[in-house]
């Protein structure tokens, strides 16, 4: 798209590194960037469709999701948003759930959710300023077929932040932050191999990426159908941790997706 026209806002998928995605959220004339692991990338977007970056928004500190701040500071004096406890530096307009935010220049606001476990702070992006397209951009808290390291937060902590995402509306899409889907739904077949929608999943995900398509966004109600980490209390997965060794019988939800997550961490 080269023309400057404005029209309703949409999401522009910008790949970087060697599996992360960065989300371009534009009209057409003005743009929002999340999570900017790498300013080229982005500022090489911008200019090919002819986009003003307006703002920045972050989920959480990590390097690959905040290392190109400071270099589209230097081009874009814009407001940068993010999460008010995972200490970011360049972060002028801090947020904790409860808080909703205006994105300048475009007709999008969204709200702001607390979903620590990969980190302290992370938090997530919600639309809702009614708009037919629901969108959920959650960094690494939810993957699609997966879900986010716990580097720095407890099981628990996961647990309730994923609660949170899948009381989500089904068709609400989720823009998370990695291209880790086949790998996922590898272990998810190895341990819920019964699961029909999943074993679809799987044939559809490959496909697109021999096709060299992105498999997300996905959508919150396919990850329901298919995600083991939203399904940590479904029995085929209970019995296989059990089987595996993993998990004692009768534990508690909270224990099968701390084995469950134990177990993806070296599969």
């Amino acid at each position: 798209m080269t023309s400057t026209a404005k029209h309703a806002a949409t999401v522009l998928t910008v790949p970087a590194f060697a599996d992360n995605y960065l989300w371009l959220i534009h009209d057409g004339v003005h743009a929002v960037v999340v999570d900017p692991g790498d300013a080229a990338p982005i500022l090489a977007a911008l200019n090919q469709h002819r986009l003003t970056l307006t703002a920045i928004l972050l989920t959480h500190h990590h390097a690959d999701h905040i290392g190109g701040v400071p270099e589209l500071l230097q081009h874009y004096a814009v407001p940068v948003f993010g999460p008010r406890n995972d200490a970011i530096a360049a972060v002028a307009r801090p947020l904790v759930e409860g808080d909703v935010v205006s994105l300048p220049r475009l007709d999008v606001e969204f709200a702001v959710l607390d979903v620590p476990g990969h980190t302290r702070g992370h938090i997530a992006y919600v639309r809702r300023d009614g708009a037919a397209e629901r969108w959920l951009f959650c960094g690494d808290t939810l993957f699609a077929g997966g879900c986010g390291r716990l580097f720095e937060g407890t099981p628990e902590q996961m647990v309730a932040s994923l609660s949170k995402l899948a009381a989500l509306p089904d068709d609400t899409q989720v823009f998370c932050a990695h291209e880790y889907t086949l790998s996922n739904l590898r272990f998810a077949a190895a341990i819920e191999p019964n699961n029909l929608a999943l074993m679809a999943r799987v044939r559809i995900e490959a496909a697109k990426r021999e096709d060299g398509v992105p498999t997300v966004p996905t959508s919150i109600g396919v990850e329901k159908a298919t995600n083991p980490f939203l399904r940590y209390s479904e029995q085929e997965i209970v019995e296989s941790l059990v089987e595996a060794g993993r998990l004692a019988p009768g534990a508690s939800p909270v224990a099968a997706f701390a084995a469950l997550r134990q177990w993806k961490n070296s599969f």
